[in-house]
């Protein structure tokens, strides 16, 4: 096949129209008009429906495009392998995580990998689903459990568990429970049982209500809980790594906790050489050493 009008009926699929395609190509819409026409033809086949809306694929057509955002996908990567610098960090870095993790731990620590490359672009993907690596959805991800794919190199970087948190203010006020019946007389700050979130946090706060708490705050992400507790609602279930940026923070309850969740940073094979891979790794590996030695010291204090 003509690999200039794959890219235009690329193009074409992408946008679902002729004006936007010539528009992202820099070609007449009647430029495109042929290329698409002349790509049929020599298919033997109709890669559109035509409409007033807009232009549909076909079912000949989804299955051109699927093959051709692949091949997108695959030139995407050997582009960014290409242009990774021997000496320097540059260029977009797509990384993603979830909600949690990322707004309340990897978001308030980019500085420091923002210090020392100033010429990297990540592009941050905060949620719950897990993205494509292979596929080039994303560059690099972390995790709360361990890759499936077999394609992927992966690193355990720490272990995670869910603990209790309220504010000093909130349990001046509240009072400090001192068995989990005690939750009772207060205002859970959770996510929802059925909210996407890692197992071992949805068996804790399954457990946490079985006790017929009748007050109650879900929230839909960590970040939202965190903001309850903050904010004197209540008491919180929140992932441990937070008592890191807000010390102040009080453990209820210390003996209920969940089980640990693998925290796992995964990207494709075909980076291994990457440069940028390398550096967010390495800036990566720091910030959970330096965590760890905070850790260990509140523990000693």
């Amino acid at each position: 096949m003509d690999w200039d009008k794959l890219r235009i009926f690329h193009a074409v699929a992408d946008a679902g129209s002729l004006t936007h395609a010539g528009d992202t190509l820099h070609l007449s819409q009647s430029a495109v008009s042929r290329q698409i026409r002349a790509l049929e033809e020599a298919l033997n086949t109709t890669l559109f429906h035509r409409h007033a809306r807009g232009l549909i694929l076909t079912e000949q057509g989804e299955l051109l495009f699927d093959a051709t955002r692949a091949m997108v996908k695959r030139l995407d990567a050997a582009t960014a392998r290409i242009r990774d610098s021997e000496e320097e960090v540059f260029g977009e870095l797509r990384v993603t995580t979830t909600t949690g993790f990322g707004t309340l731990w990897l978001a308030p620590r980019l500085r420091a990998l923002y210090d020392k490359y100033p010429e990297l672009k990540i592009d941050l993907m905060l949620e719950e689903r897990v993205l494509d690596l292979p596929m080039r959805e994303a560059d690099v991800a972390i995790r709360m459990k361990e890759p499936s794919q077999a394609d992927l190199i992966r690193k355990r970087l720490m272990g995670v568990r869910m603990r209790l948190y309220a504010s000093p203010e909130y349990l001046d006020r509240a009072g400090v429970p001192e068995t989990i019946a005690d939750l009772r007389d207060h205002r859970l700050i959770c996510q929802n049982v059925g909210a996407t979130q890692v197992g071992a946090g949805a068996s804790l706060v399954k457990e946490l209500l079985s006790h017929d708490i009748p007050s109650l705050l879900t929230v839909n992400n960590y970040f939202g809980v965190l903001q309850g507790v903050l904010h004197h609602l209540g008491i919180g279930v929140l992932p441990d790594y937070v008592t890191q940026d807000f010390p102040n923070l009080q453990r209820v309850l210390p003996e209920v906790e969940s089980g640990e969740i693998p925290v796992f940073l995964a990207f494709p094979e075909e980076l291994r050489q990457s440069k940028r891979i390398a550096a967010f790794r390495d800036f990566v590996q720091e910030e959970i050493i330096a965590y760890r030695k905070q850790v260990k010291n509140q523990a000693v204090e």
